[in-house]
């Protein structure tokens, strides 16, 4: 069965493509609702930014995506299909991890930031020695990104192990099933953080929805 992550990718393009080629509205792509309001996550993550990062930044991917894709269905020229691939890839990579990114978040007061005990915290105890092991891996990891990109907890399927793997840009993740995603880029972070990546992966996992991670793991688990 194709992982969370392929599953979201084929649902994105194809189901859009198809409906679209049946004469279906373009605009299929709608930016989702938040599960909690936008001062739900402070101090940890202020309103001003999850404001930006959603009403702007998202729907942004989400606006370029209904763009290429239009543009893709309108053209049977080969090469103008191939030059629409980056424009999808970006803007579909950001719809896909953004929509996972909202859910990867909760606030303190309903969770938010507490791992129980259960098969994600025992995978993340025997992968990487310790949560806290886990995290500081994670940050470090995930702070060398170069440029913007994401942090993933991830797992292989091949293995059956926890990773933690990066992806560039707007890049989805493709090669594990996403089970905590870290978005680096600076409209994350920079209003309230400044240039100090650190602070904000610091404060981060106090917002964590773990509840959301064992969830995305047991499913990655029976597939």
């Amino acid at each position: 069965m194709l992982t969370l992550a392929r599953t979201t990718v084929a649902r994105t393009f194809s189901r859009s493509l198809r409906l679209n080629a049946a004469g279906g509205s373009a605009a299929l792509h709608t930016l989702p609702d938040l599960p909690y309001g936008y001062d739900a996550l402070e101090p940890h993550i202020c309103k001003e930014i999850m404001e930006l990062h959603h009403k702007k930044h998202h729907q942004a991917y989400v606006t370029g995506l209904n763009d290429a894709e239009k543009k893709y269905l309108e053209t049977s020229d080969v090469k103008t299909r191939i030059n629409l691939q980056a424009a999808l890839k970006f803007n579909g990579g950001g719809h896909i991890n953004h929509t996972l990114f909202w859910k990867n978040l909760a606030p303190s007061s309903s969770g938010g930031g507490s791992l129980k005990e259960g098969n994600l915290k025992d995978a993340i105890v025997r992968d990487f020695g310790s949560v806290e092991k886990f995290k500081e891996q994670m940050n470090a990891t995930t702070a060398a990104i170069q440029g913007s990109g994401w942090g993933w907890l991830g797992f292989n399927k091949g293995t059956r192990k926890l990773e933690i793997v990066t992806t560039a840009n707007q890049d989805p993740l493709l090669s594990h099933v996403p089970i905590i995603g870290i978005d680096i880029w600076e409209h994350a972070f920079y209003l309230q953080y400044k240039n100090v990546k650190a602070d904000y992966l610091k404060a981060i996992w106090s917002v964590i929805n773990f509840e959301e991670a064992e969830s995305r793991l047991a499913q990655a688990l029976k597939d």
